[in-house]
């Protein structure tokens, strides 16, 4: 077995223990981060064409607009582009807990989104962000922190989760699974979404009074 084979069999593995017992990823974060080092100057080349096919098909169904929108694990910033083509009034920002992938996309930025799309070192399991301040938060192959994901995020907005190769991809979460997290966090409008080799579900996050 190969390094890339053990590093998509580990990250399945972590995605695994982390979405069951989240207090594991002070544990695995380590080794995640140093894996996602390794791999950012690689990350385009190894990327299948139609890896965010399922993310811009999910786009589509987001109504209205977001003014502010969140790509966690954004690797090096293709997820975080994708959503400031669609929305071109919306701010985004787009974070990775490796800084070799968020120096990538920071510097291939292109020039006309340059004033809208930035890119922050940060944990996805404690964001540096104030309750509320997203209307849209989109995860591409990503492991979910379902209490800090319905922290971040405004009542009324939106959560995406996409998965390039389906259940083939080594980040993976079951649909079902995040239904039942996501349902128990007051999240309605379910929507599952098949587009190119890959998967994607959107849901939106209830209004609060």
């Amino acid at each position: 077995m190969n390094l890339e084979q053990l590093g998509r069999k580990f990250a399945r593995l972590a995605t695994n223990l982390v979405v069951r017992r989240p207090s594991l990823w002070r544990v695995l974060r380590p080794v995640m981060r140093l894996q996602f080092e390794r791999l950012a100057p690689h990350w385009d080349a190894i990327r299948s064409e139609d890896a965010y096919a399922p993310y811009e098909a999910a786009l589509e169904r987001v109504k209205p607009a977001p003014r502010r929108a969140l790509d966690l694990g954004t690797g090096t910033g293709e997820g975080a582009f994708v959503i400031a083509r669609r929305f071109p009034e919306a701010q985004v920002t787009g974070v990775d807990l490796a800084p070799a992938m968020v120096a990538a996309a920071s510097s291939k930025t292109p020039p006309e989104l340059r004033e809208r799309v930035r890119f922050e070192v940060a944990d996805a399991a404690e964001l540096p962000y104030d309750d509320r301040s997203f209307e849209l938060v989109g995860l591409g192959n990503m492991i979910p922190f379902f209490d800090e994901l319905e922290r971040v995020l405004a009542g009324g907005g939106f959560v995406l989760f996409a998965f390039s190769g389906g259940t083939g991809t080594p980040i993976y979460v079951p649909a079902e699974r995040l239904r039942s997290e996501l349902g128990a966090r007051g999240f309605t409008d379910f929507a599952e979404i098949s587009a190119g080799s890959g998967t994607a579900l959107l849901a939106r996050k209830a209004e609060r009074a």
